[in-house]
C-alpha cells in the first residue's frame, strides 16, 4: 500500500481504528476551539488565560491547517474538494487565522468565520447523509412549493395593500412595504408591530393565517416524509452490504 493510500484510510475512512482516532480527535478540537473562541470574548480575562488561549489557538489552527492540505493531497480530484461544500468549510475555518496576522484592522473581521469550524462536526455525523437522500427525493417539490410561496406572498401584500392603504398610508405605503406584514402573517411569526385596522382588512388577514398554518407545515410534512424513506434506502443500503 503506498503513501498516499495510508493516509487517505487515516482521514477519510472512519471504520478503521486510526480513522476513527483521527476523526474524534477533529471533533473534539473543533469544540474544545470554539469553547476557547468564547472565552476569549469574556471581559477582565487574565493574562495567563489570554496567553493559553493563543497557544492553543496556534496548536488547532496547525492541526486544523495539516489535516486540509491532507485532504488536498489524498484527493484524486484536489479542485473538486477545494471547491466543495466541506472543502470550503475547512478553508473558512483556518483562514482568519493568516487573516488576522496581517496589521489591517478590518481584516480581523473575518474572525467570525471560526465559528464556520461548527460546521465541521456535520461531516462526521451520518445522519447528514441521510438529509442529503432526503433532499434529492424532495426537491422538485421543495422547488414548487417555494414558487408557490413567491406567489402567495405578492398576492397576499398586494391584498393588504389595498384594504389598508387608506386607512393606515404611512404602515402599508405600497406592496413592496406590505411585504413585511405578509411575511410575518404568512409565517404565523405576526410580531404585531404591523397589523390591519379596517374589517375588510382583518377578514383578509384571517383567511392568510389559516392558509399560513399550511405554509409551516407542508415543508415540515415533506422533509419528515422524505427523511422515512431515505432511513429506509439506507437500511436497504446497509443489508446489501452486509450480505457482500
Amino acid at each position: 500500500m503506498s503513501l498516499k493510500s495510508k493516509i487517505r484510510s487515516v482521514v477519510e475512512d472512519n471504520s478503521t481504528k486510526k480513522g476513527k482516532i483521527f476523526d474524534y480527535t477533529i471533533q473534539l478540537l473543533i469544540l474544545l476551539s470554539l469553547v476557547a473562541f468564547s472565552i476569549e470574548t469574556l471581559p477582565n480575562n487574565s493574562d495567563e488565560l489570554i496567553e493559553f488561549l493563543y497557544v492553543f489557538e496556534i496548536f488547532c489552527i496547525t492541526v486544523f491547517s495539516i489535516e486540509y492540505f491532507l485532504r488536498i493531497l489524498i484527493s484524486n480530484k484536489p479542485f473538486n474538494y477545494i471547491f466543495s461544500f466541506y472543502g470550503i468549510i475547512d478553508f473558512l475555518a483556518i483562514i482568519p487565522y493568516y487573516l488576522s496576522s496581517i496589521d489591517l484592522r478590518f481584516l480581523r473581521a473575518f474572525r467570525v468565520f471560526r465559528v464556520f469550524r461548527a460546521f465541521k462536526l456535520i461531516k462526521y455525523n451520518k445522519a447528514l447523509n441521510r438529509f442529503q437522500i432526503a433532499y434529492r427525493i424532495v426537491k422538485e417539490e421543495l422547488t414548487l412549493f417555494l414558487v408557490v410561496i413567491l406567489i402567495l406572498l405578492f398576492i397576499v401584500s398586494a391584498g393588504i395593500y389595498f384594504f389598508e392603504n387608506q386607512a393606515q398610508p404611512e404602515v402599508f405605503k405600497s406592496i413592496f412595504h406590505s411585504s413585511w406584514w405578509s411575511i410575518v402573517t404568512l409565517t404565523t411569526v405576526g410580531y404585531g408591530d404591523v397589523y390591519p385596522i379596517t374589517l375588510g382588512g382583518k377578514i383578509f388577514t384571517f383567511f392568510v393565517l389559516i392558509i399560513g398554518v399550511g405554509v409551516v407545515t407542508v415543508p415540515a410534512g415533506l422533509v419528515a416524509t422524505s427523511l422515512s424513506k431515505a432511513r429506509e434506502i439506507q437500511d436497504e443500503e446497509e443489508k446489501m452490504k452486509n450480505k457482500n
